[in-house]
């Protein structure tokens, strides 16, 4: 599966368009991670553990993005991009979409 944030790739056509494929999950936070994020905070510098959880959350995303299009055929996902919102306090959600197509 080609994935690319480009809406064509040079030197290929599109086939076909299939329609738009995406895929989420929704994170929360380790209370002992958010303990020392929160001691973190004070002192200042790069709140790993949340940075690590955000890696996970997006690649899981994508994934099931790519599940979604291999299941109606796909062979590329254009366009990507990744969105995320707070569903309530202490969780997040990530959501992967794009555009499912045939290249030829």
């Amino acid at each position: 599966m080609l994935l690319s944030n480009l809406e064509i790739i040079p030197n290929r056509t599109i086939v076909e368009h299939l329609g738009v494929v995406q895929g989420s999950t929704v994170r929360s936070k380790h209370i002992g991670k958010d303990f020392m994020a929160g001691l973190k905070n004070v002192v200042g510098g790069e709140l790993t553990a949340y940075t690590e959880l955000m890696v996970e959350a997006r690649n899981q995303a994508t994934n099931r993005m790519v599940e979604q299009a291999e299941k109606i055929g796909a062979n590329a996902i254009l366009n990507i991009r990744y969105t995320s919102t707070s569903v309530t306090g202490g969780a997040a959600e990530i959501l992967a979409y794009g555009s499912a197509v045939i290249l030829e």
